[in-house]
């Protein structure tokens, strides 16, 4: 070992008269690990939260969807041909999408109304594994059908929407489409009625969609909206969610202007551009802790150079260059960042691992729901530890703490061995 290593590391402990600094220097290390600790910490739990919102969003929603200029699309079932020619289409299904209100014992609300075929949706979403309750099958006989066989046509409700409309399987209740042409004397518009019983209850865990989606068969759809033979549009599903681009592109350049073509991202632009502004803002307002934590090592090192005037001085007496003395209390300093650094990505990573289980204990000690479902749209703390994520923190810790050691250091260098044994 060097004697600057040894000298430094001598530094490190504070002398019976200095405690005062051996104190400032636990503070210096403290203030690293609570940093790097909350970095690690905060951005694990956004990328997770960021993740679920994405595994929930696609859960319920295609990865690309194609329409048609005009709002319907008739020839539906050409098209869909064409977009499983891809060799990146998993699967391709149609839907309608409609705007409509509940009537039930619990209240009115109003929903968004899905047709679906129930024997390709399975190709395009998880909604058939999300049944709670119920089956999708049941959703197949049309009014006619229904009609003689002496039953309602199905609905298939969201778990919070059935709570709050007072429902459950096999029960029924009103759909009530607005302003429906009825083609009267005067040809006013008004709303029309059906019946239905629900024969099924899914259950998403994303409040959003819980509580306002409810799904009928594609024909019954079309039967009660008046669409004819038309849909709103056709959902697709590839093989990468993350590559949903190429393939939206390769499709819009088969389809046509006519057919305009969107992924999930541009349907939920504005959501993920608003939660990787806010990881950014709270990674640079958590640096900032270190940045405070960076300081403490300044005066720590200050002080240091302050009391140890003499060893210095005699030091340089006996052949120490500057740049020795330099070295030994950047040493100093690059310990105490590197201590705090490591020490904060233990507690950091072993806190984002088990960030559930702490807040399931606040909550049973406080007795309070942190993250209500009906506020929020996941009902509880995901988490992810990225790697690369990890990794640059600790970089950027190191990198902060050793730049702290430079103005100290210079000045301990740049000190007069003659001024600091003229009155010993």
């Amino acid at each position: 070992m060097s004697y600057e290593w040894f000298v430094g590391l001598r530094y490190l402990k504070a002398k019976k008269k200095a405690t005062f600094v051996s104190v400032i220097t636990i503070i210096s290390v403290l203030g690293i690990t609570v940093g790097v600790t909350a970095l690690i910490i905060v951005l694990s739990v956004m990328t997770g939260f960021e993740e679920e919102l994405k595994s929930k969003i696609l859960g319920i929603n295609a990865h690309v969807v194609v329409t048609e200029l005009g709002g319907s699309m008739t020839d539906y079932e050409l098209i869909s041909s064409k977009i499983k020619e891809s060799k990146e289409v998993i699967g391709a299904s149609p839907f309608i999408y409609r705007q409509a209100m509940l009537s039930a014992p619990g209240g009115v609300v109003g929903v968004i109304i899905r047709g679906l075929d129930s024997t390709s949706v399975a190709e395009v979403t998880e909604l058939p594994a999300r049944i709670k309750s119920g089956s999708l099958e049941d959703l197949n006989p049309s009014f006619k059908e229904a009609a003689e066989q002496g039953q309602l046509p199905g609905i298939v409700l969201g778990s919070e929407l059935a709570k709050g409309l007072g429902v459950w399987t096999g029960d029924e209740l009103n759909v009530v489409a607005p302003m429906s042409n009825t083609g009267g004397a005067l040809g006013a518009s008004t709303p029309r009625m059906a019946k239905f019983y629900v024969a099924g209850i899914f259950e998403l865990g994303m409040y959003e969609y819980d509580s306002n989606l409810a799904f009928i068969s594609i024909g019954n759809a079309q039967s009660f909206f008046r669409l004819g033979d038309s849909v709103t549009g056709i959902e697709v599903k590839v093989e990468d969610a993350y590559h949903a681009e190429r393939t939206k592109k390769d499709l819009q350049e088969n389809l046509g202007a006519l057919y305009p073509v969107r992924s999930w991202k541009d349907m939920n632009k504005n959501l993920f551009s608003a939660l990787k502004l806010e990881k950014v803002a709270m990674f640079i307002i958590l640096m900032l802790i270190i940045m405070v934590a960076a300081l403490n090592i300044i005066s720590t090192l200050i002080m240091v150079v302050m009391q140890k005037s003499k060893e210095i001085a005699i030091l340089k007496s006996l052949g120490a260059t500057s740049g020795s003395i330099m070295k030994i209390f950047m040493i100093e300093g690059v310990i105490i960042g590197l201590v705090g650094t490591i020490l904060g990505t233990i507690i950091g990573v072993s806190g984002a691992l088990n960030i559930e289980g702490i807040m399931g204990l606040i909550e049973g000690i406080f007795n309070f729901k942190i993250l209500p479902p009906s506020v929020y749209y996941i009902d509880r703390f995901p988490s992810k530890v990225e790697p690369g994520v990890v990794a640059m923190i600790i970089v950027a810790s190191l990198v902060i703490s050793f730049l702290a050691t430079i103005y100290p250091s210079w000045k301990a260098s740049r000190s007069d061995p003659v001024e600091g044994l003229r009155y010993e």
